[in-house]
């Protein structure tokens, strides 16, 4: 058959096919064994060092847990320090474990923030499609949120240290009461996860975040002790899991325990877990 066709009296020839051969089939189909699936664990750290890929490109997501929580430190320790105390050096051996915990909670809303960007512009649609562990991309999402906590509670350790902190509890019990911090964070995470499937935009979720997280910490025994307080809100107080929190906390760090509190910080963390997480899962399959 020939390979020329003629056009008003021109010749021109017609374009070839390329047709491989089964050896060259044979090797760009790398006809070897199927990797394996990663497990939940492996796939979720890779979701985790996504999260920290994403600081290191865009550096200025640190500003929550480094300037907000040095602003934080310096703003109640000096305006509330002479009125609630002696001084302020006084007044920050009682508030630096309350506005660690304050500023580590309240950065925990940009989980479901970040999460809503990601739904919004299409990806966690790619993710869904891939042959991993379902919820591994929440879960590796908090898992690099972890490293944000942790970050925000040794910057404001750092602060409190250089104004004049002295916990009595030593490196042990700083370590202690930041792991109690990490584990109820992490916890709470997933109710932001929550919002950030349930809610339209990003600015929703920060609106209904703030009105949830605002009467948490600032009704609790952050900046003074419930002794003080009527009584009708003590009753609020001393159900309010960051209360809890904070009371565990601040035990380790002065080197005493708190035992109560601690029970019902655990609680409330598996709670958060059981119930926002299977919420989140159910919602998450279903978009």
């Amino acid at each position: 058959m020939s390979d020329t066709t003629t056009t008003a009296g021109t010749t021109e020839r017609a374009p070839s096919v390329y047709v491989p051969s089964a050896d060259a089939l044979a090797t760009v189909l790398a006809p070897g064994a199927r990797p394996d699936r990663p497990s939940a664990l492996g796939a979720s750290l890779t979701f985790g060092w996504r999260a920290l890929l994403k600081i290191k490109h865009v550096p200025e997501q640190l500003f929550d847990v480094t300037a907000f929580p040095i602003i934080m430190v310096l703003m109640f320790t000096y305006l509330f320090g002479g009125a609630l105390a002696d001084s302020p050096r006084d007044y920050l051996q009682f508030f630096l474990p309350g506005i660690m915990v304050t500023s580590v909670v309240m950065i925990t809303m940009y989980t479901g923030v970040g999460l809503n960007t990601d739904i919004e512009k299409g990806i966690f649609d790619r993710f869904r499609t891939l042959p991993v562990w379902r919820p591994a991309a929440l879960v590796g999402m908090i898992f690099g949120d972890v490293l944000r906590y942790i970050l925000a509670a040794l910057v404001i350790l750092g602060v409190g240290l250089a104004l004049g902190f002295r916990p009595a509890g030593g490196v042990a019990g700083v370590a202690a009461g930041i792991g109690l911090l990490v584990v109820f964070s992490f916890a709470f995470s997933w109710v932001w996860t929550f919002f950030g499937l349930i809610l339209r935009s990003e600015k929703s979720v920060m609106g209904v975040s703030m009105m949830v997280l605002f009467p948490l910490t600032f009704l609790s025994n952050v900046f003074v002790e419930p002794s003080t307080m009527p009584g009708w809100l003590q009753a609020f107080v001393k159900v309010n899991p960051v209360t809890q929190l904070v009371a565990a906390v601040r035990a380790v760090m002065s080197g005493d325990s708190n035992p109560s509190a601690t029970m019902w910080l655990l609680v409330w963390s598996a709670g958060f877990v059981v119930i926002f997480g299977t919420l989140t899962m159910h919602r998450y399959n279903r978009r």
